[in-house]
């Protein structure tokens, strides 16, 4: 693993990372805030899913959640919303499909097959890399989500709801229902 930044805040740590990903088969990004309680301990650990065109930083830069979770003893994770190598032919061609766009989904045809695998990356892999790594009280771990997050996260405390102990939604419609929009393209 890789520190790419760290950086003090509200008394905790801010870091920005890369690692190489057994799920994605390439390097993978993600940020996590480590409060001043995790010098004395294991902490709680809210994972974030970003929506469309975000990356790890996204939401670690733009939220300011980092002064509420150093008060409460939180740890915030944030993985990058998609692989970004190796490059595939069209993941740059829409705002919606590709690159800053992979729907938390592992793809099932070639050639995103063997690098979109971001379900396996963000419900097994990460919370394993972020037990392993830092103090995670993993008995104590949420998630939470907007936008093309928000809808992935409803699916995975659906499957997974022992793992995460809490979750939340942040799209008011998607969380009403359980109808979701096409998660593949149509050409």
């Amino acid at each position: 693993m890789k520190i790419v930044s760290e950086h003090a805040c509200f008394g905790g740590t801010q870091r920005f990372l890369a690692h190489d990903s057994r799920e994605c088969a390439t390097s993978m990004r993600f940020a996590v805030y480590e409060p001043p309680q995790a010098r004395h301990g294991r902490v709680p650990v809210l994972y974030y899913l970003a929506g469309l065109t975000c990356t790890e930083e996204t939401f670690m830069i733009k939220a300011g959640a980092q002064r509420l979770a150093a008060e409460l003893g939180l740890m915030l994770v944030a993985p990058d919303t998609s692989p970004r190598q190796p490059r595939l032919p069209g993941d740059d061609a829409s705002w919606d499909f590709g690159l800053g766009a992979g729907f938390y989904v592992d793809a099932t045809q070639a050639p995103w097959s063997a690098h979109y695998r971001m379900y396996g990356y963000v419900t097994r892999e990460l919370p394993e890399l972020v037990h392993r790594h830092f103090p995670a009280d993993t008995a104590r771990q949420g998630i939470f989500g907007h936008s093309m997050g928000g809808l992935i996260l409803t699916f995975i405390w659906i499957l997974m709801g022992v793992q995460f102990s809490r979750y939340v939604n942040m799209n008011e419609i998607w969380s009403r229902s359980l109808k979701a929009p096409k998660l593949v393209k149509a050409p």
